[in-house]
């Protein structure tokens, strides 16, 4: 397969939604609702940490056009995870749908539901609270056994084996390790030891988050939402309004944008508790600010890195320890920790006699984290390729050189990284790739540009994961129907990744047909076929290899009912895309009258449904370089030049893949230089709005230069591996270290921002 021509794979095939999107037609979930649904806003809570005393509605039901007001008297007082995970979830059950102890400013504590937006924006403003107000927990350093307890709840519990304890604010805790860390370390000449901080950050998707709700003819219950995960929002629903899954149906519209944070279900309990309770159609849309305060953004971490080498470079030890803040819930929290340590300390396998990762992940009360592209990698790497440029500076070695020499090899078992061997790696030729692209060799670590202007250069090398392994499960059903064209059921969420595209794809390849012949419908709990969801850089390799499968099984049933058509033995039959042949040519069957005659008289089915699952997760691979141009006066930063060079095995799309690497990579160049979060010293987020919280525009990002280099992955589809992840976590790393060697200053807290440059500048 790896020497076939092929039609479509690797080729830039334009996404079948492309039309519809770039000329506004209403897809999207307040789009196709109707109108006269009740609007469902929350109140939320003032206070970081409070208990409810009295709650009074009285007031507030009687405003004209409210239908109810609800507290947390009203609710099932069985606790549950937004998280969208597989069950048995690692995340703790700490929520209910409305809590007499709000654990952050922004807690949900009523749900108003109104006929228009008017009257429930009135309501609200008669709700009256009375709070006792609690100490809060605001630094995560003192959280681990600290006097106040976050969650002192009695009915609080963890389903798996995280070192979890709520009587502790411990989300999770665990060690890893191989070789003895210290007794290496005390033997290399030269020890990076140094902490680094990343903030959290929001997933700042165009589409806030948005759920509608109704009551279907037969009494169940309907959701519509802007969601990756419908098979968990299942679950997680029917956990919180205790009712039966059979009860629940999840469909998604197109999306506008996810990177993780639809991965939880920050707005579907609440007018599914509203519809469940009145039996009307209700919805709710975050408005930028609620999705900014009491959304899921990236886990804040604090990542300690030892590293030890020798004086030539060679990389014999690391030690990492992560402190990992999950906020007021622990949605993803025992998760998104051990791709800190777990991503990042593979990457330089070649040499490694030893390394050590231990985390914990403390509850606190800020708003609750949850998942972001890169999910818990992009941390962990900004801090270990933060230490190898360090590590490099010192030992006055090129960043690029030491990387060659300790990477890992293809072909290597990794002990850091679940003892997986990796089969199709091309990291050192992305290395090559990217240092061609960049003129690596020509440019000086540091230029003097005149006019208090300093050019620097850094890199960084990155690796993520395709699904997660001996967990994730991606099916599709695809089917024959009349005139021979094709029509693919699939549970995985298109979320502008092109997903829908990229499958069809791989069907239009295994079946031989034009892509405008597959038709892909999803998703939807009731007729899709089971997928865990779109996370974890799943799809490609995991659902394709499910179409990869199911198009081989459905070719075999179609041939079955073509030899008694035909009346001949199925070994002597040659499938073509539009027909069904004998071997010598003489005598056809065409699909469409294949299908016409599967619809009389027949026994055999001509749709299939595979799933898969696969027991490894192969990585792919990422380099990256910058160059970026510092004022010395005012500290600002110019991001001139980013080369990235990725192996995500066969590139499926390589327009869609193109597009997927410069996005992450904005995203990163955002979480280095501009996206900030301060707390006051009431818990309360200061950047609320896109005025405060800044994220990079397309004048902010540079030249940014993107190649692949080809592995093939033997057991991904067509040889792909994923590249959803890998491609946010080197900018941060990347410039810190171009920002290093233009001003001498290391900043080991993200963002690397002109007023931390000129602050930074006026000490030296």
């Amino acid at each position: 397969m790896r020497e076939q021509k092929r039609r479509y794979i690797s080729q830039p095939v334009r996404k079948k939604d492309a039309m519809a999107l770039v000329t506004g037609k209403p897809v999207y979930t307040d789009d196709i609702v109707p109108r006269d649904c009740l609007v469902v806003k929350i109140l939320h809570s003032p206070y970081a940490h409070a208990w409810i005393e009295d709650i009074r509605t009285d007031t507030a039901r009687k405003v004209p056009g409210i239908e109810a007001v609800y507290t947390w008297q009203d609710v099932p007082q069985k606790r549950f995870t937004m998280a969208g995970q597989t069950y048995p979830e690692p995340s703790p059950y700490d929520r209910l749908i409305l809590d007499r102890r709000v654990r952050y400013v922004g807690d949900p504590v009523a749900i108003v539901a109104g006929e228009n937006e008017k009257a429930v924006d009135r309501a609200l403003k008669m709700i009256k609270v009375k709070y006792q107000v609690l100490e809060p927990v605001l630094d995560m350093h003192t959280a681990k056994d600290g006097p106040v307890l976050v969650h002192p709840e009695d009915n609080w519990k963890a389903l798996c084996p995280v070192g979890a304890d709520n009587k502790r604010n411990l989300c999770a805790t665990a060690h890893d390790g191989k070789g003895d860390v210290d007794q290496v370390l005390a033997d290399c000449d030269e020890v990076v030891d140094e902490v680094y901080h990343t903030k959290p950050n929001s997933q700042a998707m165009m589409e806030t988050f948005r759920t509608y709700t109704c009551i279907d003819p037969y009494g169940r219950l309907h959701v519509i939402g802007s969601t990756q995960i419908i098979f968990h929002v299942r679950r997680i629903l029917a956990n919180a309004l205790d009712i039966p899954k059979s009860m629940i149906r999840v469909t998604k519209p197109r999306i506008g944008g996810g990177f993780g944070a639809k991965q939880s279900c920050v707005t579907e309990v609440y007018p599914a508790f509203v519809t469940w309770m009145t039996k009307k159609p209700a919805k709710l849309i975050y408005t930028r600010q609620e999705s900014q305060t009491c959304g899921c953004p990236r886990h804040e971490m604090e990542v300690h890195v030892r590293l030890g080498a020798m004086k030539d470079g060679t990389i014999r030890a690391i030690d990492v320890y992560t402190l990992s803040n999950t906020g007021a819930y622990g949605e993803h929290g025992p998760t998104t920790v051990g791709l800190s340590g777990h991503k990042s300390i593979p990457l330089y396998n070649n040499n490694l006699e030893a390394y050590r990762f231990d985390y914990d992940v403390v509850y606190t009360n800020v708003q609750p984290a949850g998942a972001y592209r890169g999910y818990g990698a992009t941390q962990g790497l900004f801090a270990v390729e933060s230490a190898v440029n360090e590590l490099a500076d010192r030992l006055h070695m090129d960043p690029a050189a030491i990387r060659e020499k300790n990477i890992v090899r293809e072909g290597q078992t990794v002990p850091a990284y679940y003892n997986e061997t990796f089969y199709a790696c091309a990291l050192d030729k992305c290395i090559a790739r990217a240092k061609e692209m960049f003129g690596w060799e020509e440019k000086p670590l540091r230029q003097d540009m005149g006019n208090g202007k300093v050019r620097g250069k850094g890199m960084a090398l990155s690796m993520q994961g395709s699904g997660i392994s001996g967990v994730d499960v991606g099916s599709v059903t695809i089917k024959l129907n009349d005139e021979g064209f094709y029509a693919m059921s699939i549970g995985a969420a298109d979320m502008g990744t092109g997903c829908d595209t990229i499958l069809a794809q791989m069907a239009a390849e295994c079946l031989e047909c034009d892509v405008d012949n597959i038709i892909v419908y999803g998703a939807d709990t009731d007729s899709s076929p089971y997928d865990s969801g779109s996370y974890a850089s799943s799809t490609t390799y995991v659902t394709g290899k499910a179409v990869e499968r199911a198009c081989g099984e459905l070719k075999e049933r179609i041939c079955r009912i073509a030899a008694g058509m035909l009346d001949c033995p199925e070994k002597e039959l040659v499938f073509t895309p539009e027909a069904v042949k004998t071997a010598d040519g003489s005598r056809e069957v065409s699909l469409g009258d294949i299908a016409t005659k599967s619809m009389s008289g027949n026994r055999e089915a001509v749709q299939v449904t595979v799933t898969h699952s696969s027991p490894t997760s192969p990585p792919p691979f990422m380099a990256g370089m910058a160059e970026v141009e510092v004022d010395m006066e005012t500290g600002a930063v110019e991001l001139l030049d980013y080369v990235a060079v990725v192996d995500c095995g066969t590139v499926i799309n390589s327009n869609l893949a193109r597009v997927q690497t410069e996005g992450g990579i904005a995203q990163g160049i955002g979480m280095a230089l501009y996206e900030d979060i301060h707390y006051d010293k009431g818990g309360k987020i200061l950047e609320n709005s896109f005025m405060q919280y800044k994220i990079p525009s397309r004048l902010d990002t540079g030249k940014i230069r993107v190649e692949f280099e080809s592995s093939y992955e033997e057991t991904g589809p067509f040889g792909a591996k994923s590249i959803g992840e890998v491609v946010i976590n080197t900018p941060a790393p990347a410039i810190a270290s171009a920002v290093h060697h233009a001003t001498g200053l290391w900043f080991r807290e993200l963002p690397v921002t002109p007023e931390k440059i000129w602050r930074g500048l006026k000490k030296q």
